[in-house]
Parts: C-alpha cells; sequence; structure tokens
C-alpha cells in the first residue's frame, strides 16, 4: 500500500513542476525552469505481464535548453531492486519520448538517500554499459527554512523541506515558518501545500504540531487534516458516550434491581414473621399441656423458620407424650 509520505513526496512537483529548476541548485545542477509542464502517463506497462509504475513523470519545456523528461521517485528505504527499475524506466522514456531524461529521487531518510545516490552500473565492472545515478533530494541536501520569509518566498520548496526533514530534529522549527508563511496566502494556494505536508509527515511526532499550527494559524483550513482529527475526536467522544450510556443503564437495572430486592426482602420478613409466631405457637400448647421442654428442643423449635414445618409440629404438640416426639416423630 502507498503511503501518505510516498504520496506527498513525488505528488508536489505536479502540484509545482518549476520546483524541480528551484530545488535542483541545493543538488549541484543548474536546471533552468520551465516555461511550459505537462503530465505524463506514469504507466511504463508494455505488452509483457509486468507492470512498470513511476511515481510522477512530468514534461518540462525551458526557454534555452529544450524540452526534458523529469521522471520523480519517492523512496522510503533501500531496496536491492530499484535500481534496475529506476535504469528501465530512464531507457524506456528516452526510448519513447526521444528527449533528454532525468530522473530524481526524494528520500526523508539520510542513510536511504546516500544509497540511493551512489551511481549503479548494468555490465560488469570493466563494461558499465549504463550507469545510474539519479539526482536525490533528502534531508542531507534540502535547505532548512526556518525564516518565515524565506518560506514565504518559496512556500512550495518549504514544504518540500519540510517533508524531507519530517524524522529530523528541526522540522519543528520549519513547520512554525511554514505555518507562519502560509497565514497571508490565499486560500486555494494554502491548501494543498497544508495536505502535501501533512502527508509527509505521516505518523510522526511532528503531524501533532502541524496539526495545532494549522488550527491556530491557519482556521480556515477544512479539509484532510481536520477530517483526520474530528475522527480521532469522533472516537474520543463515542468512547465517553459510551461509558455515559453504561452508567445511566447501569442506575436504570441498579433502579429495577432495588425494587425487585425490596420485594424479596419484604416477603422474608413476612415470612419470618410468620414462623416465629407460629413457633410460639407450638411452645404455647406444650406449656399449655404441663409438657417438660428441654432447652435443645425449644432451640429447635425457635431456629425453624419453615412454616409447613411448624404447622406440623403444632399439630403434634396436641397430641404428643413428650415435647420431643413432637419435633422428631415421623
Amino acid at each position: 500500500m502507498v503511503s501518505p509520505p510516498h504520496e506527498a513526496m513525488h505528488r508536489i512537483f505536479q502540484h509545482d513542476p518549476g520546483l524541480f529548476s528551484r530545488v535542483s541548485r541545493f543538488l549541484g545542477v543548474d536546471i533552468p525552469a520551465p516555461v511550459k509542464a505537462t503530465a505524463l502517463p506514469t504507466d511504463l506497462t508494455e505488452t509483457n505481464p509486468v507492470e512498470r509504475r513511476v511515481d510522477t513523470l512530468l514534461r518540462l519545456e525551458t526557454a534555452d535548453q529544450g524540452s526534458f523528461i523529469l521522471a520523480v521517485e519517492a523512496q522510503g528505504k533501500k531496496h536491492p531492486d530499484k535500481p534496475a527499475s529506476w535504469a528501465y524506466y530512464t531507457a524506456y522514456l528516452w526510448t519513447k519520448y526521444r528527449l533528454p531524461t532525468a530522473l530524481l529521487v526524494v528520500c526523508q531518510d539520510p542513510a536511504t538517500a546516500r544509497w540511493a545516490q551512489q551511481p549503479v552500473s548494468c555490465g560488469p565492472p570493466q563494461l558499465p554499459t549504463l550507469t545510474v545515478q539519479p539526482l536525490v533530494a533528502g534531508p542531507h541536501n534540502m535547505p532548512v527554512i526556518t525564516d518565515p520569509e524565506e518560506a514565504r518566498a518559496d512556500l512550495v520548496l518549504a514544504s518540500l523541506a519540510a517533508i524531507t526533514h519530517a524524522a529530523e530534529p528541526d522540522v519543528d522549527v520549519i513547520l512554525k515558518a511554514l505555518s507562519t508563511a502560509l497565514r497571508d496566502a490565499p486560500e486555494d494556494v494554502a491548501k494543498p501545500l497544508i495536505e502535501f505536508t501533512a502527508q509527509g509527515l505521516a505518523k510522526r511526532p511532528a503531524k501533532n504540531l502541524w496539526r495545532n499550527l494549522v488550527a491556530v494559524d491557519l482556521s480556515f483550513y477544512t479539509s484532510y487534516l481536520a477530517e483526520e482529527v474530528r475522527a480521532e475526536v469522533r472516537k474520543e467522544v463515542r468512547a465517553e458516550v459510551r461509558q455515559e450510556v453504561r452508567a445511566e443503564v447501569r442506575q436504570e437495572v441498579r433502579a429495577e434491581v432495588r425494587q425487585e430486592v425490596q420485594a424479596e426482602v419484604r416477603d422474608e420478613a413476612l415470612t419470618q414473621g410468620e414462623a416465629r409466631r407460629a413457633a410460639a405457637d407450638v411452645l404455647a400448647v406444650l406449656a399449655e399441656r404441663g409438657l417438660p421442654v428441654s432447652d435443645a428442643v425449644r432451640e429447635v423449635i425457635d431456629g425453624c423458620d419453615d412454616p409447613e414445618t411448624l404447622s406440623r409440629w403444632l399439630r403434634r404438640a396436641v397430641t404428643a407424650s413428650t415435647a420431643e416426639e413432637v419435633v422428631t416423630g415421623a
């Protein structure tokens, strides 16, 4: 699955094709600014079943040096198969369009950037045949733009600087400068750059800072980032509401159970009262007949709380010869 940083690192060149010429001075080359740019299909698949697709593909036309093809690749980590793919892209595009072809690789990791800019030849050492050495833009050579005025002078470059430095300690200062610079930018200019920056930061800690800066400095913005925050807040609120509903239901159930328990306790109290009266009746009959009642028998009669048993003992007490016969008789 393509990640948001991957998309941001190359799609920003689709948004502003002239960015490449402005970036080139940081890469040690001098590419003239285009007077015209055309986005080309990124599908490089031939009739064979292997699909090959470059990230972003542009045809740039310059006033002094004519036209050339620019392929932009976003690279998140080292991959041993990539140089061969890049060689294919370059050769295929050169063959298809018959124009000089440039390859720019954009990275967020210094180690990946160093790996990507190493020349790789497809032939044996003594016969290099075709050597691929892309231009690489990354945290090692992209400017650290911390001045809002410098960011305001080239907002797209400032956004790319934030994206390429997403994992670097100085990204916070870059983001603050960018958000300040975007305050004065028209909404249609600021919105896509806010999204590119948010995508490029992905799930890194700086994403939270960017979210807060956007909320404070750019209150008009309600698209991608705001919807993402809304989804997170909705999840939090849903958990809170669930707890509140559970508490309400618990109170309702508690009230119902309390009524049931009150009824049960009331019935138990009535039953115990009947049992006490029945036990007293048994002892009264025995006393009336003059039958001695031992402490053990009295304890058995007083301790019985079964109305049916006490009723049976009461009938026996009328005819029994001893008190013991009342509680032990069949």
